[in-house]
């Protein structure tokens, strides 16, 4: 069963525009085919100081892939392209992040993984993105 997914990506350190095109090209190699991609946008960095601007975009997917193992398979490409560990109280700075923000209609909660992704509506660097997609 295929089922629709929007996922959110950030960059801010590196090649923003390289790392926010790998990361693409791997999901779309191991995650899902895309059926969606948004502009670039350029933001100010969210919840942390950085002189480091933020390159954000959201794509949508179609995957057979359950939640988790969405989860897993874009961690799996953040540790490929050299981001340690996500960060659980603080920001920082990142080569890549990428976050499931919707995955169909599923309200899902576990340690590992909330779905909707909690503080999407908060952030107009994953909305403004997200709006692109949805209006197009």
């Amino acid at each position: 069963m295929k089922h629709t997914v929007f996922l959110s990506l950030g960059s801010n350190l590196g090649d923003k525009n390289l790392n926010l095109s790998t990361a693409i090209n791997r999901i779309a190699e191991k995650t899902g085919v895309l059926s969606a991609i948004s502009s670039v946008y350029e933001t100010q960095p969210w919840g942390f100081d950085s002189e480091n601007l933020f390159y954000n975009m959201a794509i949508k997917i179609e995957t057979e892939l359950t939640p988790m193992d969405v989860l897993k398979s874009t961690q799996q490409i953040e540790q490929e392209m050299g981001r340690t560990q996500k960060t659980t109280h603080s920001y920082a700075d990142r080569l890549i992040d990428i976050d499931i923000i919707l995955y169909d209609d599923l309200v899902y909660q576990s340690d590992e993984l909330t779905i909707p992704h909690p503080h999407y509506r908060e952030r107009e660097f994953v909305m403004a993105p997200l709006r692109e997609i949805f209006l197009n």
